[in-house]
Formats: C-alpha cells, sequence, structure tokens
C-alpha cells in the first residue's frame, strides 16, 4: 500500500510547521535573544528626512555639493490638480548609480524618498509625491565612485497636500 499525502493532509503539516516557528520566534523574542527593534531602529537617514529646509536636507545626504547633470530625466505633470497625488518618475543615466534621493523644495520637511540600488539595476523609480505647494522637484543621484549629480523640475500644484 502507498500512502498519499491529500490536500488536507498537506494544509495540516503546513499549519503546524507555521505554528512551532511561531511559537520558537515568540519564545527567542521573549528571552531577548532576537531583538528586530535594533534593526528598525538604525539610524538608517532620519537626519536627511527630518531636515525642515532643502540646505539641511542635502547636507545630510551628502549632497550640498552636487553637480548638475542631464542624465537624469524626471518626469512629472508640469500642473498637478492635487498636491497629495503628484506622479513622478526618474530615470538616471548615470553609470553605477547607487542611490536616487527626491526633495521637494517648499515641503515643509523636503526629502520624500531616498532610495538604494544593487549593482547592474536599472535605475528607474516610480512614485507619487506629496506636495504642499507648487515647488520644484529636485533628484540628487549618488554613483559609485562617490559623486553626486542632480537635475530638476518645477511642478505648479493647484490644491496643497501637506496637511490641505
Amino acid at each position: 500500500m502507498s500512502a498519499r499525502c491529500t490536500g488536507d493532509d498537506r494544509l495540516r503539516r503546513l499549519l503546524i510547521k507555521s505554528t512551532a516557528v511561531s511559537a520558537a520566534v515568540g519564545a527567542l523574542c521573549a528571552a531577548g535573544l532576537l531583538k528586530p527593534t535594533r534593526v528598525l531602529a538604525t539610524e538608517w537617514g532620519r537626519s536627511g528626512f527630518a531636515a525642515t529646509r532643502l540646505p539641511e536636507a542635502l547636507k545630510a545626504i551628502g549632497a550640498a555639493a552636487s553637480a548638475e547633470s542631464g542624465a537624469i530625466v524626471i518626469k512629472s505633470v508640469e500642473i498637478s490638480e492635487n498636491g497629495a497625488l503628484v506622479p513622478c518618475e526618474v530615470i538616471s543615466s548615470i553609470p553605477d548609480t547607487q542611490s536616487i534621493a527626491v526633495l521637494v523644495e517648499r515641503n515643509p520637511m523636503p526629502l520624500a524618498a531616498s532610495l538604494s540600488f544593487a549593482e547592474g539595476v536599472l535605475p528607474r523609480v516610480r512614485l507619487q509625491l506629496k506636495m504642499a505647494e507648487s515647488s520644484r522637484i529636485r533628484v540628487v543621484v549618488r554613483a559609485g565612485d562617490g559623486k553626486t549629480y542632480h537635475a530638476s523640475r518645477e511642478v505648479r500644484v493647484t490644491l496643497g497636500g501637506c496637511g490641505a
């Protein structure tokens, strides 16, 4: 006779394994051996996102002296009826792009996004920005050699999105 595993048996085994793993992780957390809060509480760029002025944000992300580049393309609407949803697409043709930061100059906190890319990944991103008022979107790209480059684009907003 051969024993066949039915769908109900597989589901039961999966639930038992999941329960055992959950219990083990819970026990490790309770014992203090597994501390996920250490990972979540890292200083991953908090100063950049907490900055309330553009020069502070640029300094915090290490881009105070970036060079303007035509190799960064910012695609966005010219006029947005709703500042809460401003579509923005960024494409970098800069070789070995390591990161892209998107800043909205007149927002209460200018740094809107900071993205890191693995080697060989196409540096292209599409975002929905929140804009308090008409402003310039500034994109800063960091290359593998440590140099930073920027490009910007003006977007007019008819209805503010940050707390409006």
